[in-house]
C-alpha cells in the first residue's frame, strides 16, 4: 500500500505542477504577447493554439490531476493517513471546480465562439473583438492558475505529509 500510495501522491504532485505551470504560462507571458500584436494576429494565434492544444500531451495533465488526487486520496485514507487524505482530497476538489470545471464552463467555450469566427479583414472590428475577448478570457485564467496553484500547495503539503507518516 505504502508503494502504491507513494507513487500516486508524486504522480499527483507532478501532474498538479504541470498544470499550474500551462496555466501560468498564459498569465505571464502567452496572453501578454498577444495583446502586444495586431489584432488579427492574435485572434489567429489563439485560434491555432486553442485548436492544438487538445493533445495527447495536454491530457494527462488536465484530465488526469483531479482523478490521480482523489485517488491518493483514497490511498491515504484506506492506509490511516487520514491529515494527508484531506490534503490530496482538498487538492482534488480545488483543482476539479477551479481547474477543469471552469475551463470547460468559461475558458472553452470563449475558445470555441473565438474559433468560428473568420479573422476580420477590417482591423477595426479585429480589435473590438480581441479586446471584447483577451481581458474576460484573462481574468478567469486567473482564476484557475489560482485554483491550480492552491491544489499543486495542497499535494506539495500531502508529499511532504506523507514523508513523515509513512518514512
Amino acid at each position: 500500500m505504502s508503494t502504491a500510495l507513494r507513487l500516486s501522491a508524486f504522480t499527483g504532485l507532478i501532474l498538479s505542477g504541470a498544470i499550474f505551470g500551462f496555466f501560468y504560462a498564459w498569465v505571464c507571458s502567452t496572453m501578454w504577447g498577444l495583446d502586444a500584436i495586431d489584432p488579427k494576429v492574435a485572434i489567429a494565434a489563439m485560434q491555432a493554439m486553442n485548436a492544438s492544444v487538445r493533445n495527447a500531451v495536454f491530457a494527462p495533465a488536465f484530465f488526469g490531476t483531479p482523478v490521480v488526487l482523489i485517488l491518493t486520496a483514497v490511498l491515504a485514507f484506506c492506509a490511516k493517513c487520514r491529515d494527508v487524505c484531506w490534503l490530496f482530497a482538498a487538492a482534488g476538489v480545488i483543482y476539479f471546480v477551479g481547474g477543469m470545471l471552469l475551463t470547460m464552463l468559461v475558458n472553452v467555450p470563449m475558445n470555441e465562439a473565438l474559433a468560428l469566427l473568420e479573422i476580420p479583414i477590417d482591423p477595426g472590428a479585429a480589435t473590438r473583438i480581441w479586446e471584447n475577448y483577451s481581458p474576460r478570457w484573462q481574468i478567469w485564467n486567473q482564476v484557475r492558475t489560482f485554483a491550480s496553484g492552491l491544489s499543486l500547495c495542497f499535494a506539495g503539503y500531502g508529499v511532504m505529509r506523507l514523508g513523515r507518516a509513512i518514512g
